[in-house]
């Protein structure tokens, strides 16, 4: 019983609702491994911190001797998931979703053991499923049942559009789990509603209806919005150890706890003990320090984060300016060059919005010198050294043709 407890307690650790505990705790006293189902889209060909909430879940599972299966969603990505959206999300092609999904597989056995981990496409099963069949699986809800999802209920009654499709998704999703004879799913907190589809798609099928874990959505590095890369505000794990380590090190005091329940591998008593720390007066850049070490060498290795550190504390805390920034040739139009057009073609910002967003915060230098004005032009030739925050250096040369 005390096995089960412990089990219990590292399975609920940074999650926001287990469905239903005591389901969960009676198939823990089972001899079997449990089979531990996560599904991800690839909609993107970039994993990002935000998406290791789950994976490290994942992790946890499988030091606890179970088996757990990593769903790529190469069929429902090309539904596109409507969960959270305002509109249809477009649908992609197989030719992107491969691309992606390729992707995937080299990224999450930073994380995951691969000796102990099923790769599983939901194209094999679905596939096979003919016209008829889908009508059938589609027998099994109602409209009614559909629009009680929050993001459909709050489309409908704003007259938005929701495609026919959509509606296949949370179907998909939960037979999926009954194809893969899932014991638990994991899930963000977003996904409520496709998550319970499983439990009832099991049941319809004559099977036990899975346990559910549903993890919180990790902040990006605003700590306001779901890190998101359309938001700028993610840290990619195939990003640079440079990158990663100096991102980090940028979040918030109290984000970094939140990033620590949910993105370290500490055991709780280690963190408990960092708490202590910092309560007793140690400096919260140090404790910091360490989850970047940590996060740093889970995607780069050891030596790696160690240079990435050694790197950071002459770069920010001496003051030093990078010796290795980019050099970036840019082309200087008779009309001059804004600045949030000259930070997105340097590379220094993913958008020109975002651009404008970080000349506001009063994030962008150039030459040393804060930049206050969105609507600044720059129109002479030469060089310059742009910053954007503590972690984008840039050495431009701004030349007419």
């Amino acid at each position: 019983m005390q096995h089960i407890d412990h089990d219990l307690a590292l399975i609920k650790r940074g999650a926001s609702e287990l469905l239903l505990e005591s389901e969960l705790s009676e198939r823990l006293r089972s001899s079997r491994p449990l089979r531990v189902k996560a599904g991800f889209d690839p909609t993107a060909p970039d994993l990002h911190l935000g998406h290791t909430v789950l994976i490290n879940k994942l992790r946890q599972f499988q030091e606890l001797g179970h088996h757990v299966m990593f769903l790529i969603g190469d069929f429902t990505g090309m539904i596109g998931d409507p969960s959270g959206k305002n509109a249809t999300r477009p649908p992609l092609t197989r030719e992107q979703i491969a691309q992606n999904a390729e992707t995937y597989r080299s990224q999450i056995f930073k994380i995951l053991d691969p000796a102990r981990t099923e790769i599983c496409f939901n194209s094999s099963w679905m596939n096979q499923l003919d016209a008829g069949d889908m009508i059938r699986l589609a027998s099994l809800q109602t409209v009614a049942r559909m629009l009680e999802r929050d993001d459909f209920a709050k489309r409908y009654s704003a007259n938005q559009s929701i495609s026919i499709h959509e509606f296949l998704y949370p179907l998909c999703q939960g037979y999926d789990s009954v194809a893969l004879k899932a014991d638990v799913e994991l899930g963000g907190t977003d996904q409520r509603f496709n998550l319970l589809m499983g439990r009832e798609m099991q049941k319809h099928y004559g099977q036990q209806p899975q346990c559910v874990l549903m993890m919180p959505l990790l902040e990006g590095l605003d700590g306001v919005n779901k890190m998101s890369k359309s938001l700028g505000n993610y840290i990619g794990i195939d990003e640079p150890a440079g990158e990663i380590f100096g991102k980090l090190m940028s979040v918030s005091d109290d984000l970094m706890w939140r990033y620590y329940e949910l993105l370290s591998l500490r055991t709780s008593t280690e963190l408990d003990g960092l708490r202590d720390q910092a309560e007793q007066g140690r400096n919260p850049r140090d404790i910091k320090l360490e989850l970047a070490h940590e996060l740093t060498a889970r995607f780069h290795g050891v030596s790696v984060a160690e240079s990435a550190q050694s790197d950071f504390l002459a770069r920010f805390q001496k003051g030093a300016m990078p010796e290795d920034m980019p050099a970036v040739a840019l082309a200087l139009p008779d009309a001059g060059l804004p600045i949030a057009n000259l930070l997105k073609q340097a590379g220094l910002v993913a958008s020109t919005s975002e651009g404008l967003r970080m000349v506001g915060q009063g994030a962008v230098k150039l030459d040393g010198q804060r930049v206050d004005d969105k609507a600044l032009v720059l129109v002479s030739e030469g060089e310059v050294v742009a910053q954007v925050g503590k972690r984008r250096w840039a050495r431009l040369t701004l030349s007419r043709a």
